[in-house]
This record gives structure tokens, C-alpha cells and sequence, in this order.
């Protein structure tokens, strides 16, 4: 079986739309073969679930959630196409983990797209500082970089972060899980973490 690089996962991820977990788990299913991993990924239904989020999402409701006798507070707005799947148990269901894990991750940011450069190039320059100091050559210092700044978003970005019920899907895995299941585009629109005297 080939290597499964970052480069393969990421146009698979870009044709798709699918998560990184899935993606990885497709391509090394299809022996890194993108047009047997695209299949697998169609069969899964997920490919699907990631051509309905281009669909508009103005319907949804607010979720919140209270944790630790009161010390932290979590209201989210998870937004879906229609009524029906707003009121469905199962949509509900999702709201509540997403902001459960809000309240237990407390992210910075929703998605990759949410971080802004000037955030990104102040941390390049932190990890290329630290990556220095270690007497590694210039290229490798690069790729030392680009692994941090991929763990940055993994620790900012909420759909990046692995859910924390099952650390093998990440929050977007689980997002594509019910897209799939309810055949709606499902979007996290925006959220505020509260926690007692900050």
C-alpha cells in the first residue's frame, strides 16, 4: 500500500468537502487511489452530506448548555435548512454536543477560514523561532512549522478539534455524519463560552 500524504488528503478533502479523518481513512482503504477513495467516500454518503453544505442554512435554533454547577454557560446558533430538521431530536441532539463541547474545549474559532492571517503569520513566526533554535536546517524547519500550524488549528478551530466522545472523528466528521443522515446542509453559525468571573 502507498504512503497516504498530507498533499492527497487535501485534494480529496477539497473535491469532497469530507473530513481529514474520513479522508484519510478512505484513501488508505482505497490503497491511496483518489478515484476508489472518492467512491468509497459516495457510498459512505459523505460526499453527498458535503455537496448539501453549498446549500443555504437560514433555519436552526440556539442551543445552550450549562456545565460544572453553573460556572460555565455555552449558547450556540447550529443553522439547517428547514423547520422540520430544526425540531428533529436528532439535530437537537447535535446542537447539544457541539456546544458540550464548546463548554469543554473552549475554542477561539469555528473553522480555518475564522483565523486570520495576521493570527496565522504571528504564529508561523513563534514556531519558526522555536523551530530555530533546535540547528535544524532551513526546509526542515518549514515542514516543522507547517506540522504546528496544523496543530494550531486543531486546538483553535472547533470543526477541526476531535469530538470528544469519540477522539477518532474530529467535530466536522460528525457535522458530515448528520448532514448525511438528514439530508440538509447543517452550519455552526456562531457561538459565546461563558465562564464565571472572566
Amino acid at each position: 500500500m502507498s504512503d497516504i500524504t498530507h498533499e492527497m488528503v487535501k485534494e480529496l478533502r477539497e473535491k469532497t468537502g469530507v473530513g481529514i479523518m474520513d479522508c484519510k481513512r478512505a484513501l488508505s482503504e482505497a490503497g491511496g487511489d483518489m478515484e476508489k477513495a472518492l467512491d468509497l467516500l459516495r457510498k459512505r454518503g459523505l460526499a453527498v452530506a458535503a455537496k448539501k453544505s453549498a446549500r443555504e442554512a437560514k433555519e436552526g435554533i440556539i442551543g445552550s448548555y450549562i456545565h460544572g454547577g453553573g460556572k460555565i454557560g455555552v449558547l450556540v446558533e447550529v443553522n439547517c435548512e428547514t423547520d422540520f430538521v430544526a425540531r428533529n431530536p436528532e439535530f437537537q441532539e447535535l446542537v447539544r454536543e457541539i456546544s458540550m463541547q464548546i463548554a469543554w474545549s473552549n475554542p477561539p474559532y469555528i473553522r480555518r477560514d475564522d483565523v486570520s492571517p495576521e493570527i496565522l503569520e504571528k504564529e508561523r513566526e513563534i514556531y519558526r523561532a522555536q523551530a530555530r533554535e533546535t540547528g535544524k536546517p532551513e526546509h526542515v524547519i518549514e515542514k516543522i512549522v507547517e506540522g504546528k500550524v496544523e496543530k494550531f488549528y486543531i486546538d483553535a478551530c472547533l470543526l477541526e478539534q476531535p469530538y470528544m466522545k469519540d477522539s477518532s472523528i474530529t467535530l466536522n466528521d460528525l457535522v458530515s455524519q448528520k448532514i448525511a443522515k438528514v439530508g440538509e446542509n447543517i452550519i455552526v453559525k456562531r457561538f459565546v463560552r461563558y465562564q464565571l468571573g472572566e
